[in-house]
């Protein structure tokens, strides 16, 4: 295809213009729906590729970006969408046919291209007709994988495979305590953890969500919702207990914080490990609108940790990954390798179109969601 010949239908994008105080009014106050000029190839690289968006990821880390309350702040105006999968509608004259090729079903990677990536593709995320990627932050989606499976695959199992296995060494006939196990990362969790042959007890505050993520492969299930309005998390020890023989489990999968986390510590054996992957349930542990520092910050009971000789282990996938690049490809290789022996599907529980951006973030922020959500940014 000239550039000649080259056209493409107009669109619309999502765009953030400024931080916001917290998410929720960076949804409602500071993120605009317009109209999308298309990317001209004449303005691109040679190894750059222009894909029309079929399904993007929405994700807890696109609402804490609108205040600027995640650790990565891309430069204003940005689109959000960390993660997206779509059609190549034109590919740059240095780009590899193996690896794209127009008409390919593609998937982006998060740490090279949108508004987590470093480097020049930052404005280009997700929520929007049409996205620029470089060769290298695509790859062909899995045989049998739709695109909603395919945009909610990379960023949830690789955080997950990187807490459970190459923090928290969790082995087959192991027990893992897992918290938030209906949001997207604590689903691949679960998921994860059944593939190497751990047994799982999840944690939520849903019956309906959580009869998903039994059938989705937990073995036990635990609602930790408080009856009393003073507490947010009802005691769930002896349910722990009893399910483990009285031992405690092996491994804390917490990626919600706050009041659980204290709970969750006296639901183990002795030399038990605590990975902390998140705080969910308390957002606002740093200042809004981009500013630096925790006046909110978390606290864990030291006293606990001693008498339990806890092994508690932060795991920030992205991070750690940005410090030592070498940690990701056995990981990438074993989640393909899972996916390609169809062990391992992502689920996908909400999808919006564009034009309900807002009411797909919210409804990530009201956690309706179980395991992933999507908008679709173009027609099918």
């Amino acid at each position: 295809m000239s550039k000649h010949d080259f056209y493409l239908e107009d669109g619309d994008y999502a765009r953030v213009y400024e931080f916001a105080e917290d998410p929720i009014a960076g949804v409602d106050r500071c993120l605009k729906l317009e109209a999308q000029t298309p990317p001209k190839p004449e303005n691109l690289k040679p190894r750059d590729v222009i894909i029309e968006v079929k399904s993007a990821s929405v994700g807890w880390v696109d609402l804490l970006m609108t205040s600027g309350q995640y650790q990565h702040m891309p430069p204003l105006p940005y689109t959000p969408g960390l993660e997206y999968s779509g059609i190549v509608r034109w590919a740059g004259e240095q780009v590899d046919p193996a690896i794209a090729s127009v008409g390919d079903r593609v998937l982006v990677d998060g740490f090279v291209t949108g508004p987590r990536s470093p480097g020049d593709y930052q404005q280009y995320g997700g929520f929007a007709r049409y996205a620029v990627a470089p060769m290298n932050g695509v790859r062909k989606i899995p045989e049998g994988f739709s695109f909603d499976q395919a945009c909610n695959l990379l960023g949830s199992y690789e955080t997950a495979y990187h807490c459970l296995i190459a923090r928290g060494k969790l082995k087959a006939g192991e027990t893992v305590l897992i918290h938030g196990a209906s949001g997207a990362t604590g689903l691949a969790a679960v998921h994860i953890a059944k593939i190497i042959g751990a047994t799982v007890i999840a944690t939520g505050r849903s019956d309906e969500k959580l009869s998903v993520v039994q059938a989705q492969g937990a073995d036990h299930i635990i609602n930790c919702k408080s009856n009393d309005p003073e507490v947010s998390v009802r005691p769930f020890r002896d349910e722990v207990k009893a399910l483990t023989g009285g031992r405690g489990v092996d491994v804390v999968y917490d990626g919600v914080g706050g009041d659980i986390s204290i709970e969750s510590m006296r639901c183990v054996k002795f030399g038990a490990r605590f990975l902390v992957v998140g705080w969910a349930s308390t957002p606002f542990v740093s200042k809004g609108k981009g500013q630096r520092g925790a006046p909110k910050a978390n606290m864990l009971p030291t006293n606990l940790m001693m008498m339990k000789g806890l092994d508690v282990l932060g795991c920030p996938t992205v991070i750690s990954t940005q410090h030592d690049a070498s940690i990701r490809p056995e990981r990438l290789a074993k989640i393909m390798e899972w996916v390609e022996s169809g062990q391992l599907r992502p689920y996908v529980s909400h999808t919006f179109a564009l034009s309900q951006v807002k009411d797909a973030l919210k409804a990530k922020w009201a956690g309706d969601i179980i395991g992933g959500c999507v908008v679709h940014p173009s027609p099918e």
